[in-house]
């Protein structure tokens, strides 16, 4: 028997408030490697203090390209904000592409900078070439400083016009 919920040390939890099935679903349907692992349902204890109907997904174990995560339907007292996120790395610009296309289907475009973006659910994603660390840890202060100022003008990071600004 599984004693503990992942086999990671840390493992992240999203919260949300009635629809953590519907947001899992959406993520796997985006990243290649994953699968839900288990669910636990609500039972009738504790509904006078969770009020989750019986029989309604309370967690959800699963996988995104093999990194363990658990959603729980916890109710309407949380809720996602910009202060956590999480970071898509990604090797080649048609890889940027997509995630940021599906990722950011049906999210808040007014959220969207510099690689940043909010999905539906208001979970913020980060979608970063790779390129983009070794280009802004460059000794050369310049080229680090040209990057920069390209990336911030960025909604989606474009890795040309990053490569663009670093030669110059």
């Amino acid at each position: 028997m599984k004693k503990r919920i992942s086999n990671q040390k840390i493992t992240p939890n999203l919260w949300f408030n009635t629809n953590a099935e519907e947001a899992v679903n959406f993520y796997l349907s985006i990243f290649k490697n994953s699968k839900i692992s288990r669910i636990a349902r609500y039972g009738k204890e504790g509904v006078d203090i969770h009020g989750m109907p019986e029989g309604s997904v309370m967690i959800i174990e699963f996988l995104l390209d093999g990194q363990e995560f658990v959603a729980l339907n916890g109710g309407p007292h949380f809720r996602f904000n910009e202060a956590v996120s999480f970071i898509v790395n990604c090797d080649t610009q048609e890889e940027v592409d997509h995630y940021w296309s599906k990722l950011g289907e049906g999210g808040d475009p007014k959220a969207q900078m510099c690689g940043w973006l909010k999905d539906k659910f208001g979970l913020s994603w980060q979608v970063v070439p790779t390129i983009l660390t070794e280009l802004m840890l460059d000794k050369d202060p310049r080229k680090a400083a040209n990057v920069m100022n390209t990336m911030l003008k960025m909604k989606k990071l474009d890795i040309a016009p990053l490569e663009e600004a670093y030669a110059r």
